[in-house]
């Protein structure tokens, strides 16, 4: 299985990379973090949205060259 703090959502395009990481997100504890990669042009507008919505704090998104970076940590 993978490692469940991290997800590889390059390639996915809106809505599934804020799809699969509020299911990883599940199967972390509270206080956990998440890192995950997205090339999707609208993660960088659906990831925070994601985090504001559900309360998880985006901790950090790199947003340098074709490939996001976002630490969010579970609420």
């Amino acid at each position: 299985m993978d490692d469940p703090h991290t997800l590889d959502a390059t390639g996915l395009l809106c809505p599934l990379p804020v799809l699969k990481a509020r299911k990883r997100l599940m199967a972390l504890a509270s206080g956990e973090a998440l890192t995950m990669q997205a090339d999707d042009p609208a993660a960088v507008v659906d990831v925070p949205h994601f985090c504001a919505e559900a309360g998880h704090i985006l901790v950090s998104s790199d947003l340098e060259g074709p490939v996001q970076t976002y630490v969010i940590r579970k609420k």
